[in-house]
């Protein structure tokens, strides 16, 4: 069977505008200088655990600025997150199609499945995956080596692709030999997705990539 692993900000949910609002305030309330638009724009995919530091944070406000977040964010996030236009239509086009479906994110798990609650989207999935701290699950190769583990498959033999719109998608799933169709709808920067095995414009040439067999080789794949 063919799995897909999809990311879920700036694959599925439109979530650049409620994060980076959140983020905003997260940030102020710490005593730190608000990036630009464009700079939180930048943060929204990958895990805050390693972002904020990059932006000159200490551990302490990067701590501190993640709980303020959370705070206000997630009790939102499921009622306030919009899915991308076509993404419903999208998922019931591909389980139509037989390809099994998971999600695999560098939000946190709880929030990622309350999103996918909130916005309908549940019942196409087997499993949703994300990041768990207490777990020591932190970033996207550690979420992608979960679902992978969680769903039994081994990339080597069994199709399995990740969807995604950011390096962080590309590179978590290289580590594990798994290639990466990227989304060109998301928030990357132009060039970020280089690394994936195509880039598709819209929701229907994703489902047709996925309909078709190139992109599901376990031979070549982009490491």
């Amino acid at each position: 069977m063919r799995t897909a692993l999809l990311d879920l900000d700036g694959t599925l949910v439109d979530s650049a505008a409620l994060i980076t609002e959140h983020l905003a305030k997260a940030l102020a309330t710490v005593g730190t200088i608000v990036p630009t638009p464009e700079q939180l724009r930048a943060l929204v995919g990958p895990p805050f655990e390693t972002a904020l530091p990059e932006l000159g944070l200490t551990l302490l406000q990067t701590e501190a600025a993640i709980m303020a977040y959370r705070e206000s964010y997630d009790p939102v996030a499921a009622t306030e997150t919009p899915l991308f236009p076509g993404t419903a239509t999208l998922l019931q086009r591909l389980t139509r199609s037989g390809i099994r479906l998971a999600v695999a994110t560098s939000k946190p798990e709880y929030l990622a499945r309350s999103i996918t609650t909130g916005t309908g989207i549940h019942e196409h999935f087997v499993l949703v995956g994300g990041t768990d701290i207490a777990a020591g699950r932190r970033g996207k190769a550690a979420v992608v080596g979960s679902v992978l583990e969680r769903l039994g498959l081994d990339p080597t033999r069994d199709p399995v692709v990740m969807v995604g719109d950011r390096h962080h998608d590309v590179d978590g799933a290289a580590e594990h030999g798994v290639p990466t169709v990227g989304v060109g709808w998301g928030y990357a920067e132009p060039g970020e997705l280089s690394g994936a095995r195509i880039v598709v414009p819209d929701v229907d040439e994703l489902a047709a990539a996925l309909e078709a067999d190139g992109v599901w080789s376990t031979a070549d794949h982009v490491g």
